[in-house]
């Protein structure tokens, strides 16, 4: 163990089952650094919010910080600069802390989703597809200009905030072209005709249970992926592969946004074998953790 310590950590809501800490320590004992990543919850930090937990982390020394749900786009405005790349997709998941305490947001997102993609579904099944995204938020605007980077011909997008919805096929019509992009008028119309299914919302996750995908849409010729990965099968998924779809799950993506956090906060690219690996037993322990307490 050498004398660099580091600490970083994860501020969002319904986040105590997360797995990165666990990608983070195992990635931290690899490169020989004392290392902790500290998972702050505002479901139980009561009366703390992001601009607090923000300052928090600045004041304490952490050499960065993940956001996630609901907070990936509002913390765009509490930052000192933002990354070109995350500035386009309009939603920040990581924040570097320099140590005059000055912030850069960035997107690891984007990065992690397209390698999940591509490792577990393979790239061929997005080039000239038409896939519908559930979820407009700071996930699925992630999802969506990864699937611009994965050669989609066209992304159709349905979010009950129907201005959200707007605003990011605006956003894609501008960088891409308004052919590449629409709103969802008829979701399950859009999902039968559809070549893949995306859940981008937070609806299956561990506290938010449901499946914001109509069922009686999807059929054994979809693919079908989720951003949720606790748990790993999400509703979602669970109908999607009963039906015959290829799918796959939000494991993936959690790993290779992890990876590609560990390089901006700590500078050393990790082992992303190692992570899946370790992704693999705490997951495990956490499922069977989680099935004692029923």
């Amino acid at each position: 163990m050498n004398e660099r310590r580091v600490l970083i950590g994860l501020i969002g809501a319904n986040i105590m089952k997360s797995l990165s800490p666990a990608l983070h320590a195992e990635a931290f004992a690899a490169a020989g650094i004392d290392g902790y990543y500290h998972v702050m919850d505002v479901e139980r930090l009561r009366g703390r919010r992001l601009p607090q937990l923000l300052d928090a982390v600045k004041a304490a020394g952490f050499a960065g910080a993940n956001v996630t749900y609901p907070f990936k786009q509002e913390v765009l405005a509490l930052l000192d600069e933002v990354d070109r790349e995350a500035a386009q997709i309009g939603a920040v998941n990581a924040v570097t802390i320099a140590p005059d305490g000055r912030t850069k947001g960035y997107n690891t997102d984007r990065r992690g989703f397209r390698r999940s993609f591509e490792e577990g579904l393979g790239r061929a099944s997005a080039e000239a597809a038409t896939v519908v995204l559930v979820g407009a938020g700071g996930a699925g605007r992630a999802v969506a200009f990864a699937l611009m980077d994965l050669g989609a011909a066209a992304v159709v997008v349905h979010d009950r905030d129907g201005m959200q919805a707007t605003a990011l096929m605006a956003d894609i019509a501008a960088h891409y072209g308004p052919s590449r992009c629409r709103l969802a008028d008829d979701l399950e119309r859009e999902i039968v005709a559809a070549d893949g299914v995306i859940n981008a919302t937070p609806v299956g996750m561990l506290g938010i249970p449901g499946n914001p995908v109509p069922v009686s849409a999807l059929h054994g010729g979809h693919w079908a992926a989720d951003v949720i990965y606790t748990p790993i099968e999400t509703a979602f998924i669970e109908a999607a592969a009963a039906k015959g779809a290829r799918v796959l799950a939000g494991g993936g993506m959690c790993v290779h946004q992890a990876a590609e956090t560990f390089r901006l906060f700590v500078g050393i690219e990790p082992d992303v074998k190692q992570m899946h690996r370790t992704f693999a037993r705490a997951l495990a322990a956490r499922d069977a953790m989680t099935a004692e307490k029923v």
